[in-house]
């Protein structure tokens, strides 16, 4: 089983989105039985709270359904458990410190370092560009789905 932990800040907009990209990818190749994923937040300010309506809304024009997942905050076990603990930006590797300390296992990596150009995923929350996001996000997920099964 391949564990794979996405990461943003609150959990209701980048992360999710990832989350459910990469299960609907995952389960596209018929690969549901070989992955876990799940996404998290380095904040407590959305725990509980369901996905950001714009962020569930384009993942709905995709045929992408995201219903039941709430916020979670990261916790300490979770470096000990996922194989994979994807950020969605330089910001959230910083905030992730206190609960992962040494990335002593190579397991921490931005989304778009599987990507053909490094940096940050788009934050729509920020920028209100949900297109620009889903686009990173998707390149993001597509690069590090080949990097697991290639």
């Amino acid at each position: 089983m391949i564990r794979i932990l996405f990461v943003c800040h609150g959990n209701i907009c980048r992360s999710p989105m990832a989350e459910f990209v990469m299960k609907d990818l995952v389960k596209k190749n018929n690969a549901q039985d070989m992955f876990e994923i799940e996404s998290c937040a380095t904040s407590r300010e959305e725990i509980g709270n369901s996905v950001y309506p714009p962020a569930k809304q384009k993942l709905a024009e995709h045929g992408i359904s995201c219903k039941g997942k709430t916020a979670r905050q990261m916790t300490k076990e979770d470096y000990n458990y996922f194989d994979y603990i994807v950020a969605m930006d330089r910001f959230n590797l910083r905030n992730m410190h206190p609960f992962i300390g040494e990335d002593v296992d190579n397991k921490v990596s931005l989304l778009l370092d599987y990507t053909d150009r490094t940096g940050d995923v788009a934050d729509p929350w920020y920028t209100g560009d949900f297109e620009k996001t889903w686009q990173d996000v998707t390149a993001g997920c597509e690069g590090l789905f080949r990097k697991i099964v290639s």
